[in-house]
């Protein structure tokens, strides 16, 4: 246990990230999970719907900090292309 006051605010500080992280983590989890399951039933236009509303909240967690910027693109390209090839069939 800290026992230096800016130790103990730094406890504090870090716990609050940690909580709001990991609720966007869990959203972003449910929003790639419902875009998969659009995908896997052939809504293609709930799909794309799902696809643009991940893209979105990927890219603003990642501007935030949750997610590196990179890991946040490459999520959205492999969903692009997943996209792209069960569309095309």
């Amino acid at each position: 246990m800290a026992n230096i006051k800016s130790a103990k605010k730094r406890i504090n500080v870090i716990a609050k990230k940690t909580a709001v992280n990991r609720r966007v983590k869990s959203h972003l989890k449910a929003i790639v999970k419902n875009f998969e399951g659009a995908l896997a039933t052939g809504d293609f236009d709930t799909a794309k719907a799902k696809l643009a509303l991940a893209e979105k909240r990927l890219m603003q967690a990642a501007s935030k900090g949750t997610l590196h910027k990179n890991a946040a693109s490459r999520k959205v390209s492999r969903m692009t292309n997943r996209f792209n090839k069960a569309n095309t069939k």
